[in-house]
């Protein structure tokens, strides 16, 4: 592949994330995710702890989403 490296690159960390954020959506999209979430709504036969960590996971994940979105942001520029 010719070009600038570092365009190179970018290129490829943006498909990745890409092809990642299309793993998430076909998992959160999943009877298995609707179930879980139930569950941690506190739905019938839910877990105190299980609900705890399942809305601290959903913190990280949406601070994760927002460092990507800051970080490609400054990419495009």
């Amino acid at each position: 592949m010719e070009g600038n490296p570092i365009a190179n690159r970018v290129a490829q960390a943006l498909a990745r994330i890409d092809a990642a954020a299309g793993r998430i959506e076909a998992a959160a999209a999943s009877p298995r995710a609707a179930a879980l979430s139930s569950l941690a709504a506190g739905g019938p036969g839910s877990d105190p702890e299980l609900e705890a960590r399942y809305a601290a996971l959903q913190r990280e994940a949406g601070e994760a989403l927002q460092q990507l979105d800051l970080l490609l942001g400054t990419l495009e520029r």
